[in-house]
């Protein structure tokens, strides 16, 4: 089984730059509590948008309010029943080795209200700049699956 998921670059601009939000995730039966972008696993027939404003909501306690890139969104519908939805993304990822087999779709986006101080699964819900992102990839802090996705933003960013 794969497992689907979407995950969070959330983004606001401060005097000192822009910052992204992070969190710790928090789980039971996990031996370890990496640091991690807001997201997680799509339900059954939920779309991808529906998917990120249930997730940001859920772990941080925020509202999305834009999509910063152009999503493009087109909707079909066909005679047999299905309904697919196609648009573009920030990034998408892949596992393409591990225990966990696992697909996601990055979005750079804003949100607004009051931070949690625990979500869903998370806690030290917290801004950090762009510097301190950089540094928590150097340290290996980040969950597996937002190393990759973390490196492509900072790549993207120095261009």
């Amino acid at each position: 089984m794969i497992h689907t998921n979407v995950r969070a670059f959330i983004i606001r601009e401060t005097e000192q730059g822009e910052e992204i939000l992070v969190q710790r995730r928090v789980r039971a039966n996990e031996h370890s509590t990496p640091i991690e972008l807001p997201g997680g696993r799509l339900e059954q027939f939920e779309t991808l948008l529906d998917c990120l404003e249930r997730e940001i909501k859920e772990e941080t306690g925020l509202k999305l309010k834009e999509v910063i890139d152009p999503t493009d969104r087109v909707e079909t519908a066909t005679d047999e029943g299905f309904t697919v939805e196609c648009m573009a993304p920030y990034a998408v990822y892949q596992t393409i080795e591990g225990p966990v087999d696992s697909f996601g779709v990055y979005f750079k986006c804003k949100a607004a209200g009051e931070l949690l101080n625990k979500g869903d699964d998370t806690d030290n819900i917290t801004w950090i700049n762009i510097d301190e992102l950089a540094i928590l990839l150097k340290e290996d802090q980040l969950s597996f699956v937002d190393k990759a996705g973390v490196q492509f933003f900072l790549n993207q960013k120095q261009r």
